[in-house]
C-alpha cells in the first residue's frame, strides 16, 4: 500500500487491501527490500475482475510504480540551459542530450491517467472538468525529490529520442513530426528547467 498510495486513496482501504491480498496470493516477493515490491501489479490490476469498471486504475498504478522507479534510481546530476546555450548552433545539431538516470516519461493513448494520478498522489479531488482525452507525463528525482510533470507530444517524441542517442537535430524533427506546432525552444527549455538531462554529449573532430 506504501508503494501504490493513489491507488490507494482512489479506491479506498479497504478496496485496497482486497486487492493487494489476491495479489499477494499470486506474487511472492522476490527481493528483500519492499521498496521494489508490486512491479507488476499495474498489470495485476488489469485483470483483476473487480477494477473492470475502472479501466484507468491500472495506469494510475503504473505511475505509483514509476515514481518508485525515480526514487530508487542511482543518483545522477543534471545540466543547466546554459551548457547548452553555449553550443554553437553546429555543434548544437550535432549535441547528444543524455536523459538522466532517475527521468521516467510515460504516454496514455486514450484516458487522463496523469490527471486522475497526479490529483490523488497530491490528495486531491480530480477536476470535475476532466477532459477524457490521453496525456504523456515525466516523473523524475533530479534535485532530492521525485517531482513530476505533464509532457506534450513534442517533449514526449524529443525524450524518446534522446535516450535512443539520436543527436538535437534528430530529436528535434522527431519532436515536430510528433506535434508540428510545438515550440520547440520552450518544450528543451522546460525539460532542462526540470533537470531532465545529465550530459550533452559534442560530436568529437
Amino acid at each position: 500500500q506504501a508503494n501504490f498510495p493513489a491507488v490507494a486513496r482512489l479506491v479506498g482501504e479497504p478496496w485496497f487491501r482486497s486487492a493487494a491480498a489476491a495479489y499477494v496470493r499470486e506474487h511472492a516477493p522476490a527481493d528483500a527490500r519492499l521498496v521494489h515490491y508490486g512491479a507488476d501489479f499495474p498489470a495485476f490490476l488489469e485483470g483483476f475482475g473487480p477494477a473492470r469498471d475502472l479501466p484507468y486504475l491500472a495506469e494510475v498504478a503504473r505511475l505509483d510504480a514509476l515514481w518508485v522507479q525515480a526514487h530508487t534510481a542511482r543518483d545522477d546530476v543534471s545540466i543547466d540551459a546554459a551548457a547548452v546555450a553555449a553550443l554553437s548552433a553546429e555543434a548544437l545539431g550535432q549535441a547528444i542530450l543524455r536523459p538522466h538516470a532517475t527521468a521516467r516519461w510515460v504516454a496514455f493513448d486514450t484516458m487522463p491517467a496523469f490527471t486522475i494520478w497526479r490529483a490523488n498522489r497530491e490528495g486531491r479531488d480530480v477536476p470535475g472538468d476532466l477532459v477524457w482525452q490521453g496525456e504523456r507525463a515525466l516523473l523524475l528525482r533530479a534535485f532530492g525529490e521525485v517531482t513530476w510533470m505533464p509532457l506534450s507530444a513534442a517533449g514526449y517524441a524529443f525524450l524518446d529520442a534522446c535516450a535512443e542517442g539520436r543527436p538535437f537535430d534528430a530529436a528535434a524533427a522527431c519532436a515536430l513530426d510528433a506535434q508540428p506546432d510545438a515550440a520547440l525552444g520552450n518544450v528543451v527549455g522546460e525539460l532542462l528547467a526540470a533537470g531532465t538531462f545529465s550530459a550533452v554529449e559534442t560530436a568529437r573532430r
